[in-house]
């Protein structure tokens, strides 16, 4: 099985790997300036190991409590970047700080507050971006552009966190160019004041275009790699 399943892997993972070349063609960007985030959630472990076997070299999760133990089955790998992705309850951050290389769900002043104590007490540093809400109506997180040059500037001013740029997941059921397009705006105002904040986290297996079209830096790509997750349950 774990053969069969390397080899769908492999061929999804292709797959993903040639739209994103086709898409930094189309928008005369390099295509080495985009890194893939492998979206893991729901999906074992020895997916993660395949997926790192093949060249992945960051994963993205969502669950603390999934994420936690999943990590620790991994502590033999030391070449992967852990991605927590998620909608994040600051009582969550003391967990998700101790694996987590980056956090790209900041939404609110306290979980900056909770994320800096953490990383404190563990002893390391936390990459974050600010999640920019773009469809109020979702209820998907995420703070609104207005206001995401102030998260900004509190994330900056935090210790033990290194501000990395923004995040956002475009609206269900639209068409996503608008919303992206809109995203570049807030990083770019934010970069402005912020210039090493210039990662632009965009676009997921049904937008990843679009993202690329507008400077996405990272895409959070699960369900075009790793398929259904009905299908391996």
């Amino acid at each position: 099985m774990s053969s069969e399943r390397r080899a769908e892997l492999a061929a999804n993972l292709e797959g993903v790997r040639e739209r994103i070349g086709r898409a930094c063609a189309a928008a005369g960007r390099d295509a080495g300036d985009v890194t893939l985030v492998a979206v893991t959630k729901f999906f074992p472990a020895s997916d993660v190991d395949l997926l790192a076997e093949l060249g992945v070299g960051a994963v993205g999760e969502n669950r603390d409590q999934e994420a936690s133990a999943k990590v620790l089955e991994l502590a033999h790998r030391d070449d992967l970047e852990v991605h927590f992705v998620g909608q994040l309850q600051s009582k969550k951050a003391g967990s998700v700080a101790g694996y987590a290389d980056v956090v790209q769900s900041l939404d609110r002043p306290k979980l900056v507050d909770a994320l800096d104590r953490a990383a404190e007490r563990h002893g390391r540093r936390l990459a974050v971006l600010v999640q920019v809400g773009l469809d109020e109506s979702q209820g998907r997180g995420g703070v609104a552009p207005a206001d995401a040059l102030a998260l900004a500037d509190a994330a900056a001013r935090a210790d033990h966190l290194d501000l990395r740029g923004v995040m956002a997941v475009a609206p269900l059921g639209a068409d996503a160019a608008p919303a992206f397009a809109r995203l570049r705006e807030v990083a770019r105002g934010i970069q402005d004041r912020h210039p090493q904040a210039t990662w632009i986290s965009a676009g997921m297996s049904g937008d990843l275009e679009q993202a690329i079209a507008h400077g996405a830096t990272h895409l959070r790509v699960g369900t075009a790699i790793l398929g259904s997750r009905q299908s391996h349950q």
